[in-house]
């Protein structure tokens, strides 16, 4: 349901008993005392203990009397209601005759002035010494005057709404606020004192808001309107559909028959710039029908812009054969589209399995170091295909049969997706097409492993894997600190699984399959200092040398390989226009949905100090002070971009030449678990390691910072169509809201610039993040500007 659309139940249409929660009494009790003479007054009280029993009724449309605090179910249904229904409760205290133990009554309507049925909790002011009145208007209204109402009734208001989910839920921010406002009430009642008495009674709430209508009726009940200029709201059954009349229109203006005259149609120049506006929406942005209708009506004239056929694909009808088959026609004829593109054709928008075959054979041209930089997003664009041997399916086994590090890397995301219930059959048919395609390749030319022999090799890593989860699982039962568990792990590499130590067989790393590893070395081994008890692996490999890994087992890696993957295609993409920032993309595999592999990359504390020279600026030598300046510049970006939180000492690494690079990417798309985070993660102590706000380093800091970001703002619809192919992923912070987070990725490249505009919007933006107040380290220069503990 998209955030306009507003759906409602009719009141003629429930068939269900009117129902409501009588829950408690609040405020004190009228002093009432029996007198031992009745008729004689007395100062001789006998004190007692209230029995108190709530009496209501359901005035206009039948009545009930019922328990105190029950849940209430009348014999009255909702459709036969009218627009006046009222409930009146009377308190009675039992300990007296009825006379004398009235404590009080209101009345409430069930329906507000807009017809809309009441839910949730409803505060009700008891008039004290009167039964509840039924007539119309009531004279023992519960609902306390607008003059009358204070702080205490707009919180409860508020509160109320917020219970009904009227009010977006936000843990940490709702926490403080209900305490705020239990500190407000308690104020307020010690300084007004509490005299009235109230009764609280719960209205269920259905799946959707309750509107009046009376059986049989053609129309709603239109509300009453005021000599004021209130505004009064009109609920249309009909909002959301397809207006007809519009429909028809649309028709008529694409008839088939015209498509003669359509050939010779061009743009007029105002025509010609609404196109172009249309051309530079982002891939998220939704045509509207003027925006459909003027693509579809110059089609002919824009066949040789590569860039309008997504844009032109999101115009048709794919419901009207022949219209789908036009578009089909021209698609063939159309410019070929660039890859970027060709991604947006695989996203759920595209069903059409003759459009999704075009985008797969537009990928056929990427090479395969461009096509490892998709292959992530391209398994998960298997979920939005038809059938499980699609085009795509096909096109990815093909491609993996001919590169061992395609065919690992597809083995190991397909494997991951066989958790999923929901798309098991469909990962499960490609993982089958994979292993009998490369089970039937033969010796190449010049004696390379056999299909059988190179299927088995991949499986090994499986097997590598499985009995890593073991070692980490027993060594987290070993009981001690991490220092025995150390020794624990390097006593079973040595000792009972000293297989591990030595390979029968070379086996391809998980990580980086073109690298060949013989054996875990059990004494450079360890375990960090964590609940999880990460393995750090030294692997020795073929060629002599060694290859360190981190394996975690309990951790999600698949966020984490997201989000590395980007820092790797972001970092190729600045590359590619001349731009190096020394970006460290260490490599990251999910080999489970709850273990995985990273490359481990030797880094110490920020506090250290490296490459000391005395004659460098800075006491640092010119190089490594480079190489710092651009890593953070180019992290800070990337980080702003991709809406990283959640940033301090653990996560933040410096490598031993100057690299400054991140890790641990727990939250994304702006979420951060603490308050209000900065827009960018660069605090002042770190520009006071380039020498200050004056100094030229920061200048160079700021202005690669702008270079490096209008470059990624070119490919800000690849990256978004990366992001589009990843809405089904269970990746939490994509999952829990596809649509939202998209958007937020949207909004940080700021399209509606041009570079001028936005070298000038992120000057300031580094300027606000770094006098935004958050928690700081204070570091000096020669401590690399240590920051967020």
């Amino acid at each position: 349901m998209s955030g306009k659309e507003f759906r409602f139940f009719l009141t003629c249409d429930i068939n269900l008993p009117v129902t409501f929660r009588v829950e408690r009494l609040q405020g004190p009790l009228p002093s009432l005392s029996k007198s031992p003479n009745s008729g004689i007054d007395s100062i001789i009280t006998e004190e007692r203990r209230a029995e108190l029993y709530v009496e209501c009724a359901l005035l206009e449309a039948g009545g009930a009397s019922c328990c105190w605090n029950e849940l209430i179910t009348m014999s009255t249904k909702y459709r036969d209601l009218t627009a006046h229904s009222q409930l009146a409760f009377t308190v009675w205290d039992v300990s007296f005759g009825k006379d004398e133990g009235l404590i009080g009554g209101a009345t409430v309507l069930l329906f507000n002035n807009k017809m809309q049925l009441k839910t949730g909790k409803q505060k009700l002011r008891l008039w004290p010494g009167k039964e509840a009145d039924g007539s119309f208007p009531t004279i023992t209204p519960g609902k306390v005057p607008k003059h009358e109402r204070g702080e205490l009734e707009r919180l409860e208001k508020l509160v109320n709404k917020y219970s009904r989910g009227q009010i977006q839920c936000v843990d940490w921010l709702d926490r403080l606020t209900f305490k705020a406002v239990e500190k407000i009430k308690q104020n307020e009642n010690c300084k007004n004192g509490s005299s009235s008495l109230y009764l609280v009674v719960d209205f269920c709430s259905l799946e959707h808001q309750v509107i009046f209508q009376e059986s049989g009726a053609n129309f709603l009940l239109p509300s009453p309107v005021a000599s004021t200029n209130e505004l009064v709201t009109v609920w249309d059954p009909e909002i959301g559909k397809t207006n007809p009349s519009e429909h028809k229109q649309l028709k008529l203006a694409r008839s088939l028959s015209r498509g003669i005259i359509d050939r010779d149609l061009k743009p007029s120049s105002n025509e010609r710039k609404s196109i172009q506006r249309i051309l530079k929406y982002p891939p998220t942005r939704i045509l509207s029908g003027d925006e459909r209708q003027l693509l579809w009506k110059f089609r002919f004239s824009l066949m040789s812009e590569k860039r309008a056929l997504t844009k032109f694909l999101r115009c048709v009808e794919w419901s009207d054969v022949q219209e789908a088959k036009q578009a089909l026609e021209l698609m063939k004829r159309w410019e070929m589209i660039d890859v970027c593109d060709a991604l947006e054709l695989l996203s759920p928008v595209f069903e059409s399995e003759e459009v999704r075959a075009y985008a797969v054979s537009v990928l056929e041209r990427a090479d395969d170091e461009e096509l490892q930089c998709y292959l992530l997003q391209l398994v998960q664009a298997l979920k939005f295909e038809r059938s499980d041997k699609s085009c795509l399916s096909q096109f990815l086994v093909k491609r993996a049969l001919n590169n061992i590090e395609l065919a690992s890397f597809l083995r190991w995301y397909v494997a991951v997706e066989l958790y999923d219930p929901a798309y098991a059959k469909r990962f499960y048919s490609t993982y089958e097409m994979l292993e009998e395609n490369i089970v039937k390749l033969a010796a190449g030319p010049s004696g390379e492993e056999y299909g059988f022999k190179l299927w088995q090799s991949l499986l090994r890593q499986t097997e590598l894997t499985e009995q890593l989860c073991s070692i980490t699982k027993d060594v987290g039962n070993v009981r001690g600190n991490t220092q025995k568990k150390i020794e624990k792990l390097r006593q079973f590499l040595s000792g009972a699984l000293s297989e591990l130590a030595y390979f029968e067989e070379p086996i391809r790393s998980p990580l980086a399959p073109g690298v060949l590893i013989t054996g875990i070395v059990p004494s450079e081994s360890t375990i960090f200092k964590s609940a999880l008890h990460p393995l750090r692996l030294t692997f020795q490999t073929q060629s002599g040398g060694t290859w360190k890994v981190i394996f975690k087992k309990g951790d999600d890696l698949r966020q984490d390989q997201l989000v590395v993957q980007m820092v790797s295609l972001m970092d190729r993409l600045l590359k590619l226009e001349n731009l190096d920032l020394h970006l460290t993309p260490y490599k990251v595999l999910a080999t489970g949905q709850d273990e995985g592999m990273l490359e481990f990359i030797p880094s110490r504390s920020l506090t250290q100090k490296f490459h000391p020279d005395e004659h460098g600026p800075f006491g640092i030598t010119a190089s490594c002070l480079d190489t710092f300046i651009k890593s953070c510049a180019g992290y800070s970006v990337i980080t702003y971009i991709l809406g990283v939180g959640d940033r301090h000492l653990d996560n933040l690494l410096l490598t031993d030449n100057g690299c400054l690079f991140h890790v641990d990417f727990g939250f994304i798309l702006g979420r951060d678990p603490k308050h209000f985070p900065p827009p960018m993660k660069l605090c002042k102590e770190m520009v006071e390691a380039m020498g200050g706000a004056e100094s030229p380093y920061y200048t160079r800091f700021k202005s690669y910072c702008c270079e490096a970001y209008n470059i990624l703002r070119k490919s800000s619809n690849l990256i978004l169509n990366l992001f589009h192919l990843m809405a089904c992923s269970n990746i939490p912070d994509v999952a829990s809201d596809p649509e939202k987070g998209i958007l937020k990725l949207q909004e940080k490249f700021r399209l509606d610039m041009d570079d001028e505009a936005c070298i000038h919007f992120f000057q300031d933006l580094i300027n606000e993040s770094v006098s935004a107040l958050f928690p700081q380290m204070v570091e000096t220069i020669h401590r690399w500007a240590q920051y967020w503990r």
